[in-house]
């Protein structure tokens, strides 16, 4: 396997032009990948010590530019960071161990594979190693989804992308046809034989967050089969845009799932349920229907149907944790 190490982004680009060459960033999924047989050997082009990827970069009205190679443990502990983007802050703490969180990257963790059982043996064929079936859906789908977008039920595995979807951030491209794209257009549910939109040749290079809002209140659940290392069952990013620097009312909601369909996902009804609702309270009926409704938009398979009121727990333990609403 010949790995080669550009000096530039440029460089990258004309790497990944070449067919069959991939990218190495943090190489804890693709290495997985390659030993199980997922992926076959071929070229790698090594991103490692490629100036700026890992930079962060704050612009003069306060956003920032994240670079893909900046690591998950960055994400988690770098004050400004923290301070300007907790919900992201706090979901990057709460994935995988401390190992993985010093060598995984943010674009590895957009743009990993997915953690089906079938996917990852190579006994098994499956839409995304070329067969036209997925064995999941039929067989062992008990991490499976619970909102079914379409043929293939491996629920999409970046716990990043979720909090990013929460902050409605973007992702900033080079060697595409556009240099930049919305957060939920990297990520498309109805075509199982992928688990992102990019195109051969593409590199991610950095992600654009928003101008941080003051006062954000916020708050990161998962439920999981174990506390520890553990892939979620369900995930959910709570942030709310709240007046007077937090301690009034929520002006503006942002609620996004993960682990429960191909794709990460918003909860609009949930959102609009929240708006003008004061920390410290009980939950108002308005909120408690939106998260009854939830059922509705579930399409559970056969062995999901426990994620129906494990989803709605899960968001009201984060709206109820971000809020600060009183134990009952």
């Amino acid at each position: 396997m010949t790995v080669t190490r550009p000096t530039s982004v440029a460089e990258v680009s004309a790497d990944l032009a070449r067919p069959g060459v991939r990218p190495r960033a943090g190489g804890t999924d693709l290495m997985a990948c390659l030993e199980t047989g997922v992926l076959t050997p071929g070229p790698l082009v090594d991103l490692l010590g490629v100036p700026g990827l890992d930079e962060v970069v704050w612009e003069a009205d306060g956003s920032a530019r994240v670079g893909a190679m900046t690591t998950v443990a960055t994400l988690g502990a770098d004050p400004t960071l923290v301070t300007a983007y907790p919900a992201l802050a706090a979901t990057a703490r709460a994935l995988a161990t401390p190992q993985i969180r010093g060598t995984a990257t943010l674009g590895g963790n957009l743009l990993q594979r997915n953690r089906c059982a079938y996917l990852r043996n190579p006994a098994f064929d499956c839409f995304q190693t070329g067969g036209d079936s997925c064995p999941a859906r039929e067989g062992d789908h008990l991490r499976g989804v619970v909102v079914d977008q379409g043929p293939c039920v491996a629920p999409h595995p970046s716990t990043l992308a979720v909090a990013l979807l929460a902050y409605e951030a973007s992702v900033r491209l080079e060697g595409g046809p556009v240099p930049e794209r919305a957060i939920v257009d990297l990520y498309e549910g109805t075509d199982p034989t992928r688990e992102h939109t990019l195109g051969p040749g593409t590199l991610l290079t950095a992600v654009s967050l928003p101008v941080p809002y003051p006062g954000e209140r916020f708050a990161h659940r998962r439920a999981a089969g174990r506390s520890r290392a553990e892939w979620p069952l369900v995930e959910v990013v709570v942030r709310l845009e709240c007046a007077d620097r937090g301690r009034g009312p929520v002006e503006r909601a942002a609620v996004a799932v993960g682990a429960v369909a191909r794709t990460p996902l918003r909860l609009p009804e949930v959102e609009s349920a929240l708006v003008d609702v004061a920390p410290g309270g009980n939950l108002p009926d308005r909120v408690e229907e939106a998260l009854t409704a939830l059922a509705d938009r579930c399409s559970p398979l056969p062995a999901t149907g426990y994620k129906v009121p494990l989803l709605q727990g899960t968001v009201r333990d984060a709206i109820e944790r971000a809020l600060e609403v009183p134990s009952r």
